[in-house]
């Protein structure tokens, strides 16, 4: 039989490829924002694109950010080391 040896998954390396999908995403739906608002005939001033890109884009890189944090918990076993102080209790 072959020895088989688990296979170490680098959790942070899946968080930033995760982080780097959700940047091209940001990037996307920011320029589309811009674009359908530059379609409809909107004044686009320098303030406004500023508002309403760093408005989408904090938005959702914070969003993604708390995801991929929560799959690197669950993934790396740290939840396992949690104690329930309720166990006992039921």
């Amino acid at each position: 039989m072959h020895d088989v040896t688990p296979v170490k998954i680098d959790h942070w390396r899946r968080f930033r490829r995760l982080m780097a999908f959700m940047v091209t995403i940001a990037v996307g739906a920011i320029a589309g924002a811009l674009w359908i608002l530059h379609r409809d005939g909107v004044v686009l001033h320098w303030q406004f694109m500023l508002a309403l890109g760093l408005g989408i884009g904090v938005s959702l890189l914070l969003a993604g950010a708390l995801m991929g944090l929560v799959f690197v918990s669950a993934n790396s076993g740290h939840d396992d080391d949690v104690i329930d102080p309720t166990a006992g209790h039921r």
